[in-house]
């Protein structure tokens, strides 16, 4: 891994003696000093949820990745180095925020998210077409047809569920929520025992069920 994707327990002091401390404060102390010096380009995490173990990054300008349970979290980080840049680091208290309202969403206290996103890992129409998906309501659907249309290009039905596929943020871009017109799931990249777990949670259930 590059960048600062290995911290050890321990550090050099400015008297030269050694530091010891727990981990989670030295990635804390690493995270703010690479940050302050302007070297820290995308911080990440991993949380435990009900659904399984969440990794999450963000840039400056916001949550930038979400993986899900099924996805090789290093081969996401290693993407991530290469498509945003090198400089990473494990900064766990950084996604406070993020863990809680994931946390509350998955527990059914929470209904929206109220979190800075950067989308730059999208472009194009599959941006367009994530930016609206951020309009389909908790507890609410769309078909594929209905995204592409209200996106700009009626046609482009296979596309959305490209851009869906390739949702960088899911849960948080709310992908799960868009269905075949016959009401019946579609794909998911977390699989469609997730997504119809998560329309479930939302009080949805696949056409038929």
């Amino acid at each position: 891994m590059t960048g600062y994707g290995t911290v050890e327990e321990m550090l050099v002091g400015e008297d030269g003696e050694a530091v010891m401390g727990p981990l989670p404060r030295l990635r804390a102390r690493l995270s703010a000093a690479a940050a302050g010096e302007g070297l820290l380009d995308v911080a990440y995490c991993t949380i435990d949820t009900p659904i399984g173990s969440l990794l999450l990054a963000a840039t400056p300008d916001g949550l930038v990745r979400i993986a899900l349970p099924n996805e090789d979290q290093e081969r996401v980080l290693a993407e991530l180095a290469v498509r945003i840049s090198p400089r990473i680091l494990n900064a766990p208290s950084r996604f406070d925020q993020a863990a809680r309202e994931i946390g509350e969403y998955l527990s059914r206290s929470r209904r929206s998210f109220d979190l800075a996103i950067d989308l730059r890992l999208a472009s194009g129409f599959r941006r367009s077409v994530l930016r609206q998906l951020l309009e389909i309501e908790y507890g609410a659907t769309a078909s594929y047809a209905q995204v592409a249309a209200a996106s700009g290009n009626p046609r482009a039905v296979r596309a959305v569920g490209s851009a869906c596929a390739t949702n960088p943020l899911p849960l948080v871009v709310p992908c799960h929520r868009v269905l075949r017109s016959d009401g019946t799931l579609g794909g998911y990249a977390g699989g469609l025992q997730l997504k119809r777990r998560l329309l479930e949670l939302e009080g949805q259930s696949e056409a038929g069920q």
